[in-house]
């Protein structure tokens, strides 16, 4: 017995319909098929999938597209017809930084320091603006003369802070009425940069700092960084050295750092983890960076340890040799007296003192954690869950796969297939890498015109090759694997990337730590911690995807972009 609605098309078509209207009825249904099919498939990112970017041919055609994107998610996050012109922020917004208001997160009952921590949650939704440059701002000089020469209109710092600083690390000269030149070495013996840095390296026992990275030494967080020239030199021997500092209102170490084409970020060592996971960092160096050591119970030294892969080496240079009867000789004292005592109850041991530096080595050996005192710090239980969490009292022991002393790794500047094992299939990485080799191909021969001609076209052979260092820094912002930063390098470009994952995402941190390449945990539905105008260039490539918050706005990205785009 046949249904009514059979009997209803036999009716239309007749009991046997034609063999040429149903061949029609399956050649649409294919075509049904594969146009849904396509389109919800690449309405997410998958993860585990290889991907291949597609090369595109023609310049107009993508710069179209792109208006029509960008038009599309304006009027969506704007929740109207038609677009609406953003106004500029006041002046007093030229150096602006969400998050970090210390009359607000007073008013709102932080303190004992907490006010100059981040706290994304005190700042409301305001009106949309967008941040201009001061009114002196010029384009950086590019790299590697930009490292060493900035522009003083393009950072908010007085030539009265120049001169009064007179630290190592921020040592100067100024050239011109705009111009800032950094010459740490220049004229000095005793407490030179390079001086400094061969001194570090013959107290870890080695001939010189040219032997960093024989000694597993690839990675290094600079904290309270002064003007960058400690990490510029580490940066100059192939080492990666990330500077973080707390947010200044002006003066900032950070803004000055990034404006020299350095890698740095804004974070502060005072109640919360850094973004960072477990086993991030070779080394972990303070050089009178202010931060209060013999405080909060050793928390802020367990944060270290956190952070310190296996064998690796916490620096501490730290001006003790005052004259005794001063008030800061007698501070510094009660701060180094706790520091003699602490590190063995975490595993540390001090391998050597000269002068002002103090040099602790991390055990390279898991049996300490198991032979260590009752009264020692224990050992953690559970998740280590490093986006902004509490400090904590407790320390990683040696249970995770990741704890590997440095000094067993491969000294050579990539990973060993067993190391990229413990992240996964090697062989998806190696695939990513060629996917991004042949995108930054690519973006290149785009940005071509971009930066020869005042009228941009399809590149053609009569384009100029774009130059090795036409950008100094990138800020991925979907990092995945880090595949991308790994493209940059083996193609040789003068340039160095932040790799950003988002905390929604599958976390690849790890890998991309372990790799030698700068990173960090972030919520892109919360700004950035970095200064304005500090990236040449954002990469985003599914980024929007991970945006499945109600709270995360469109608009509120597209802003937070453009802050921290630099002009041009």
């Amino acid at each position: 017995m046949r249904s009514p609605w059979l009997n209803k098309l036999s009716v239309i078509l007749g009991p046997r319909p034609p063999v040429s209207w149903l061949f029609l009825c399956v050649v649409s249904l294919l075509a049904l098929i594969t146009v849904f099919g396509s389109s919800s498939s690449s309405s997410f990112d998958s993860v585990t999938s290889t991907w291949v970017p597609e090369s595109y041919k023609n310049y107009r055609r993508l710069k179209e597209q792109a208006a029509v994107d960008y038009f599309e998610l304006r009027t969506l996050s704007s929740g109207a017809s038609r677009q609406r012109e953003l106004v500029f922020c006041g002046k007093e917004r030229e150096n602006y930084v969400p998050c970090y208001n210390v009359t607000a997160n007073l008013l709102s009952g932080f303190k004992d320091g907490e006010e100059f921590d981040r706290h994304c949650e005190v700042v409301g939704q305001g009106k949309w603006c967008l941040i201009r440059p001061p009114k002196d701002y010029k384009t950086p000089l590019q790299w590697p003369a930009g490292r060493d020469v900035i522009w003083s209109g393009n950072v908010k710092i007085t030539k009265d802070q120049f001169l009064s600083s007179g630290s190592m690390t921020k040592r100067m000269m100024l050239l011109e009425e705009n111009q800032i030149a950094f010459q740490s070495d220049a004229g000095l013996t005793f407490d030179g940069v390079k001086d400094y840095s061969r001194q570090i390296a013959e107290m870890m026992g080695l001939g010189s700092d040219s032997e960093f990275l024989q000694a597993g030494v690839r990675t290094v967080l600079d904290i309270g960084c002064g003007f960058g020239s400690f990490g510029a030199h580490l940066v100059s021997i192939k080492l990666m050295a990330l500077c973080i500092a707390g947010y200044e209102a002006t003066g900032s170490q950070v803004q000055l750092a990034l404006e020299r084409g350095l890698p740095a970020m804004i974070g502060n060592f005072i109640t919360r983890q850094l973004p960072y996971p477990s086993f991030s960092f070779d080394m972990v160096h303070c050089a009178q960076c202010g931060i209060p050591w013999d405080k909060k119970e050793g928390m802020l030294l367990i944060e270290v340890d956190r952070l310190l892969k296996p064998g690796g080496y916490f620096v501490l240079t730290s001006p003790k040799s005052k004259p005794h009867g001063s008030a800061t000789g007698t501070k510094i004292r009660n701060m180094l007296t706790p520091l003699e005592q602490f590190p063995e109850k975490i595993c540390w041991s001090l391998i050597a003192q000269q002068d002002e530096t103090f040099i602790w080595q991390k055990t390279a050996d898991a049996q300490c954690y198991s032979s260590r005192k009752q009264n020692d710090v224990p050992l953690c239980k559970g998740h280590d869950a490093s986006y902004y969490q509490a400090l904590s009292p407790c320390i990683i022991g040696p249970s995770s796969k990741r704890w590997i002393p440095i000094q067993n790794r491969s000294s050579s500047s990539e990973l060993s297939s067993a190391e990229l094992a413990l992240h996964g299939n090697p062989e998806d990485f190696f695939e990513d890498l060629q996917g991004w080799k042949l995108a930054l191909k690519n973006y290149w021969s785009l940005l071509t015109p971009l930066i020869f001609s005042d009228h941009p076209k399809r590149p053609g052979a009569e384009d100029p090759l774009p130059p090795f260092n036409m950008v100094r820094n990138v800020m991925d912002m979907n990092a995945h694997y880090g595949g991308l930063n790994a493209a940059f390098l083996e193609e040789k470009k003068s340039v160095w990337v932040m790799n950003v994952v988002p905390v929604t995402s599958r976390n690849m941190l790890p890998l991309i730590l372990d790799r030698g390449f700068p990173g960090v945990l972030h919520d892109w539905c919360e700004p950035f911690p970095t200064y304005p105008r500090t990236y040449d260039m954002l990469h985003a490539n599914g980024l929007l995807s991970h945006l499945s918050s109600e709270r995360c706005s469109l608009m509120d990205l597209f802003v937070e972009m453009d802050r921290i785009l630099r002009p041009e």
